[in-house]
């Protein structure tokens, strides 16, 4: 997953169809993603996770394969779950550190069940 520092990220500029911010309540099944190679899915505060379901639902029901970006209250504890759920990069708010929020990755190297990056659980991988 690519960690970006708030400064680095720009939001969609006006008229390119290219980035997609997606408002939380919308339907992630419904959209028109020909020519679309990034997303942007906004968490307004951490105690909202539509935005888990929102990738989730790109990656796997849609077969989306362009970048989905996490921006808004993106906490480091999260990222690990964000990434499982089909995001790309994500956005840290203003004074996070990038190192830190990189070793969320190192702590959690590997897991049992299948997610939207890696869909078979860890016991059908390791038998084929």
């Amino acid at each position: 997953m690519k960690i970006l520092a708030s400064q680095d990220h720009l939001p969609p500029a006006e008229g390119d169809t290219r980035v997609l911010a997606l408002a939380n309540d919308a339907d992630a099944l419904q959209l028109p993603l020909e020519g679309v190679n990034r997303v942007d899915l906004h968490f307004p505060n951490f105690t909202d996770g539509r935005a888990f379901s929102q990738a989730f639902l790109l990656r796997r029901r849609r077969g989306f394969a362009g970048e989905i970006r996490a921006t808004g209250d993106v906490l480091i504890d999260q990222l690990v779950q964000m990434q499982r759920t089909g995001f790309s990069s994500a956005v840290l708010r203003d004074g996070v550190d990038v190192a830190d929020a990189q070793r969320q990755f190192e702590m959690f190297p590997g897991f049992y069940q299948g997610d939207a990056v890696n869909p078979q659980p860890l016991f059908a991988s390791k038998a084929a």
